[in-house]
């Protein structure tokens, strides 16, 4: 018995090193992944910063303002989609899945996300004021917003907060074809709410790319929080979409 056993005692063990050694491997590439796109960030933010960034700027944002004069309904659609990275309704949003996860007793994870958005805002409000960057001239908009540019606001929390729930569920949810859908939609409503910021002449290009580019990478290092704290056995194994 003790000849029958140990061939598959080697096994597992060699299969538990394999998975250990493809979980690091990924991690690796995640965190290289965020740090990346931090590198990125910080150029833009440089050319901005320097001007260097005009020329395309007032490219899109003439181009979005012929767009609007042809087609008037374009505003109007664009409007809407705005509205999904509005304050407010990221806040419900938050809030709704915050409390959907805690009534699945997924507790860590609803405080993951609660916390991933509070931290986010604050850092988008705070770079906000240290790059005090102007908004487009009112005549290039569909409509006047007072607060500072770089980087956009809706850009940036659209990203982190649809991304980071995408991301959180998926990784406890079971089956390929579910994650990708949950990280497709997010990724659509992202682009989408970013792409009316330009449209709408609210804020330059380079803000929405900004925008886009952080809130991904913070997205994807709150990723890499709950997978580190669910090896660790801090985060329920459970499966979301079982009530436990």
């Amino acid at each position: 018995m003790r000849a029958t056993n140990r061939p598959s005692a080697v096994a597992s063990k060699t299969g538990n090193s394999l998975a250990r050694d493809r979980s690091l491997l990924i991690t690796l590439i995640v965190m290289l992944a965020v740090v990346g796109l931090l590198l990125a960030f910080a150029y833009l933010s440089g050319e901005v910063l320097e001007g260097e960034t005009r020329g395309i700027d007032m490219r899109a944002l003439l181009a979005a303002q012929t767009l609007r004069s042809h087609h008037p309904w374009v505003a109007e659609i664009m409007r809407d989609f705005s509205g999904l990275g509005s304050m407010v309704v990221l806040t419900l949003f938050v809030a709704a899945v915050a409390g959907y996860l805690w009534l699945l007793r997924q507790c860590t994870f609803a405080v993951l996300v609660v916390l991933s958005a509070l931290s986010g805002n604050l850092l988008v409000s705070g770079m906000k004021v240290l790059f005090d960057r102007a908004r487009p001239d009112a005549s290039f908009a569909a409509f006047v917003v007072p607060s500072l540019s770089f980087p956009s606001g809706h850009a940036s929390m659209s990203a982190l907060v649809f991304l980071t729930v995408a991301s959180l569920l998926a990784s406890a949810t079971g089956g390929l074809p579910i994650r990708l859908y949950l990280l497709g939609v997010a990724a659509a409503m992202t682009v989408l709410v970013g792409a009316s910021r330009v449209v709408l002449g609210v804020h330059w290009l380079t803000d929405v790319l900004g925008g886009w580019v952080f809130g991904t990478a913070w997205a994807i290092a709150w990723l890499l929080l709950a997978t580190e704290l669910k090896r660790r056995g801090r985060l329920s194994s459970g499966r979301v979409h079982s009530s436990g």
